[in-house]
C-alpha cells in the first residue's frame, strides 16, 4: 500500500507518482536513473522515498543524455527494464539518442518524462515542447497518463498502464525488448504539501507485492530456422553466442563473430573471421552455401557483402518484425536454431580451422614487427590483460573493429557494445551503467572522440554509486576511423584533417582531474598491463598514438594474412 506515516496523501500529483513508482517496483524495476527538474518533482520525491526504503537503487545524473545512456548500460548488462526519468522540454529530447540505441539493440528501457498539463501547454508555458510520441516509432509503446485527479478508478488505471509499459519493454518470444515512453503531465502542487487525509479509494496494489496485471506465456515457444543441405557458417553478431556455438559443434559448421574471439569459445570458433571474409581468393575457394546470422550485423563491410551474395542462402535468428536484410534476400527468419537438413562435411570445418591458424599466426607476427602502440596493438594487449569474468565495453568506432581484428580469443570475457545505431553518444555513461550492474571488474576501450563526446559521464555526485571501471582511451587526437575509409585515401589529403581527422588537442589528464577521476598515461605495453590490474573505483588509462600511418598499417597486416592463406 502506498502510504506515508500511515495515511494516504491527498495531493493528486504526489499520489500518482507514488503509485507509479510502487507498481514499477512490483513489476521488477530495480534501477532508476533520475535527472533533476521541477515538473518531475513528484516522481523525484517518490523515487527517493523508494530508494531510502531499499526498494530500488536510485542513480542521479544532471545531464539527461548521460543519464539515459547510464540507464541503457544497466539495462543492456542486466537484460531487465531500467527506468530513466526527467522533467519536460529539451530534457526529454536529450533522451532521444539512447532511445534510438535501445530500439535497435533491443534493450528494455522505460522512459518517464514529466510534462505540463494541457492548459499550460496551450498557454505557451515555459519548457513546453510537444512530447506526444516524441520518439516516434523507436518505442514499443507510447502512453500519456491523464492528469491525476482525486476520483475513483485512478489507482487501477495508473497501475495497469505501468504493467503495460513493463511488459512492452521486456518483450517475449514474439516481440523484441526495447524502449517504452510514458509521458506524465503534472499539475501543481508538485511537492508533498503536508495535506494528509482520506483518499476517495484505496491506493494499494495487489496482495503480497504482486504486479497489478500479470502476463502469462505458458504456451510461448520460439520459432525455429532450419538450414538446408550444403556447407554453411554461423555468424554471431549479437545475442547469445554460447547457443550458436553449441549448435555449430553439433552440426560441424565454423562460427565467426563480429567481435572476433572475445566472448566466443569452442573448437569451431574462428576468431580471424573478419580477415578471412576480406580475402576474396580465400572466400572463392571456401564459399558457403548458407549462412546462419545471429542478430544484426553492423561492423564489417565484408560481412555485409557475404550476406548480400545471391549465391548464399541466409537464415536469420532475430526477434521481432524489423529484421535486417542485406541484399533483401533473407530466406528464413526465426528466434532460435533448429537442426539443418543433410549430412555433415568434416572437411569443411577442417579447412576453416586450418585457415584460422594460418591467419592468426601471420596477423600477430605482422603486428609484432610494427612499432607499439597502434589501435590493433592496444586492443590485443587490453584483451590479453583482462581477468577472467571481466566485462569489456567497446566504443563504436575503431575499438570494436580493433578487438575483432587483433585480439586473442577470450571466451571467458563478457563484451558489450552499443551497435544498435552504432553512435559514439553516451559511451562513458553506458560503460558506467554496465559496470554498476556487473559483478566483477569492468573495462571500457574507447577512442578519444568517443570519450570526449560523453565526458559528462565522469560527473558522478558524491552520494552516487561509483563503478569499478577502468576506461582505456586510445588517443590519436581525432577521428582515426576515417583514415581507414574512402575519405582517408591519399587523393583527399587536402581536406581530410580539418573535416574528418578533426584534431582537438585536449589534455585528458586535466579533464579527468577536474572530475576527480584518477588518470595515468601508459607509454609501453608493460605500463598498460600494470594499469589494467583490477582496482576499485573509476579510473582512466590513456594511450597516445599517431594515426598518420594507420591506413598503411592495416594494408600491411592484410597483405601478410593474405600471403599466409594463399601460400
Amino acid at each position: 500500500m502506498v502510504r506515508r506515516h500511515g495515511v494516504v496523501p491527498v495531493n493528486p500529483s504526489t499520489a500518482q507518482a507514488r503509485v507509479v513508482v510502487d507498481e514499477l517496483v512490483r513489476n521488477g524495476v530495480r534501477h532508476v536513473v533520475l535527472s533533476p527538474g521541477s515538473r518531475n518533482a513528484p516522481l523525484s520525491f517518490a523515487l527517493h522515498e523508494a530508494a531510502e526504503a531499499g526498494r530500488l537503487r536510485l542513480h542521479v545524473r544532471i545531464d539527461e543524455r548521460s543519464a539515459s545512456f547510464l540507464a541503457l548500460g544497466i539495462a543492456a548488462q542486466s537484460r531487465q527494464p531500467v527506468v530513466v526519468c526527467c522533467t519536460s522540454g529539451t530534457a526529454a529530447a536529450n533522451f532521444h539518442p539512447a532511445v534510438l540505441e535501445a530500439d535497435r539493440s533491443g534493450v528494455p528501457l522505460i522512459v518517464l518524462t514529466a510534462d505540463r498539463p494541457p492548459e499550460l501547454r496551450a498557454a505557451g508555458a515555459n519548457q513546453v515542447v510537444d512530447q506526444h510520441r516524441l520518439y516516434g516509432d523507436a518505442v514499443r509503446l507510447f502512453a500519456e497518463l491523464a492528469v491525476a485527479e482525486r476520483r475513483k478508478g485512478q489507482n487501477a488505471y495508473w497501475r495497469s498502464e505501468v504493467c503495460r509499459a513493463w511488459h512492452a519493454a521486456r518483450g517475449d518470444w514474439w516481440t523484441t525488448a526495447g524502449p517504452v515512453h510514458l509521458n506524465m503531465p503534472f499539475r501543481d502542487p508538485l511537492v508533498p504539501d503536508g495535506a494528509e487525509g482520506d483518499w476517495c479509494e484505496s491506493l494499494a496494489g495487489r496482495r503480497e507485492g504482486l504486479p497489478w496485471t500479470e502476463v502469462t506465456d505458458h504456451f510461448a515457444a520460439p520459432s525455429l530456422v532450419c538450414p538446408g543441405e550444403g556447407r554453411g557458417v554461423v555468424l554471431v553478431c549479437e545475442g547469445h553466442p554460447r547457443l550458436a556455438v553449441r549448435w555449430a559443434e553439433e552440426h560441424g559448421w565454423p562460427v565467426l563473430s563480429e567481435s572476433g574471439g572475445v566472448g566466443l569459445g569452442g573448437p569451431n570458433a574462428i576468431s580471424a573471421g573478419a580477415w578471412l571474409l576480406g580475402i576474396d581468393e580465400f572466400l572463392a575457394e571456401h564459399h558457403p552455401d548458407q549462412v546462419v546470422c545471429v542478430g544484426r550485423p553492423t561492423v564489417f563491410r565484408q560481412v555485409q557483402r557475404l550476406l548480400a551474395d545471391p549465391g548464399v542462402d541466409v537464415y536469420l535468428v532475430h526477434d521481432g518484425n524489423d529484421w535486417p536484410a542485406p541484399g533483401h534476400d533473407v530466406r528464413e527468419v526465426g528466434q532460435a536454431l533448429g537442426a539443418p537438413f543433410g549430412d555433415r562435411d568434416p572437411e569443411w570445418l577442417a579447412a576453416w580451422q586450418a585457415a584460422e591458424k594460418a591467419a592468426s599466426v601471420a596477423l600477430h607476427a605482422a603486428l609484432d614487427e610494427q612499432p607499439w602502440p597502434t589501435g590493433l596493438h592496444v586492443a590485443r594487449t587490453v584483451v590479453d590483460a583482462l581477468p577472467s569474468g571481466a566485462l569489456l565495453v567497446l566504443g563504436s568506432s575503431n575499438p570494436t573493429r580493433d578487438v575483432a581484428l587483433a585480439a586473442h580469443p577470450r571466451p571467458d570475457v563478457l563484451m558489450l557494445r552499443n551497435r544498435g545505431v552504432a553512435g559514439i553518444d553516451g559511451m562513458v555513461s553506458t560503460a558506467v551503467g554496465a559496470a554498476l550492474g556487473h559483478r566483477g571488474p569492468a573495462y571500457a576501450l574507447l577512442g578519444d572522440l568517443t570519450f570526449l563526446h560523453d565526458s559528462n559521464g565522469l560527473l558522478i555526485g558524491p552520494d552516487e554509486d561509483r563503478p569499478d571501471l577502468t576506461i582505456v582511451v586510445l588517443n590519436d587526437d581525432g577521428g582515426g576511423i576515417f583514415s581507414l575509409l574512402e575519405q582517408g585515401a591519399p587523393e583527399h589529403a587536402g581536406s581530410f584533417e580539418r573535416v574528418f581527422g578533426t584534431p582537438h588537442g585536449v589534455q585528458l589528464s586535466a579533464l579527468c582531474a577536474a572530475h576527480g577521476v584518477p588518470h595515468v598515461t601508459a607509454t609501453t605495453q608493460e605500463e598498460l598491463r600494470t594499469a589494467l590490474r583490477p582496482a576499485p573505483g573509476l579510473r582512466v588509462v590513456e594511450v597516445r598514438t599517431d594515426r598518420a600511418h594507420l591506413r598503411e598499417l592495416h594494408q600491411r597486416v592484410r597483405a601478410s594474412v593474405r600471403a599466409a592463406l594463399l601460400g
